[in-house]
């Protein structure tokens, strides 16, 4: 990917720690990324720690904020969050009532039609599993590589559906904004 020139304008992805909250945000600068995404997640007034999505990597300086690329997911986090693997929440202790992936996985067997229901950290939890590493809970491998598969699709097209669902906003903001500019400028002449 390439990497963006200093001061201009790039696109980031931010998400809250529960993984449940994603949205794109552009800036210039982690000072402009931080105000931008704290009021795209309801966060304003708190102080709040960029962490890279992927590790919980720390981002606080603007010369390491200047090397990421284009579409890099930042998570925000309030002074009370810690950053944790997908399908862990901010105390550490799996999702999905305690049970985690062998829980959710004894769940899917039953009925694999819910997958379509799951929310974005549990899609995330079965699209990132090792399926080696789970046939002692589910034998059947062909099982576990489809549901990988399955939920990698499904997580992709949520993550679209809320893109196309931002942008919408925000072209019609922008569309509000000129129809506004159109009437002042009529009224002015």
């Amino acid at each position: 990917m390439e990497k963006p020139e200093s001061s201009e304008i790039v696109p980031f992805k931010v998400v809250d720690c529960t993984r449940e909250k994603r949205f794109g945000v552009v800036a210039t600068s982690l000072q402009d990324f931080v105000i931008r995404a704290k009021e795209k997640l309801g966060l304003n007034g708190e102080t709040v720690k960029v962490v890279l999505e992927q590790d919980g990597t720390e981002v606080d300086e603007e010369d390491y904020f200047s090397t990421l690329e284009r579409n890099t997911s930042l998570m925000l986090l309030a002074p009370n969050e810690k950053w944790g693997p997908p399908g862990r929440n901010t105390n550490g202790d799996e999702i999905d009532g305690g049970r985690g992936i062998s829980g959710l996985l004894t769940r899917l067997r039953g009925d694999v039609g819910h997958v379509s229901l799951l929310g974005g950290c549990e899609l995330e939890l079965l699209s990132d599993m090792d399926p080696d590493s789970l046939t002692d809970i589910v034998p059947d491998r062909s099982f576990l590589d489809q549901l990988k598969e399955a939920s990698s699709r499904l997580l992709n097209d949520k993550r679209q559906a809320q893109e196309a669902l931002d942008l919408l906003k925000l072209y019609h903001s922008a569309s509000l904004i000129h129809e506004d500019v159109n009437k002042r400028s009529r009224v002015a002449q």
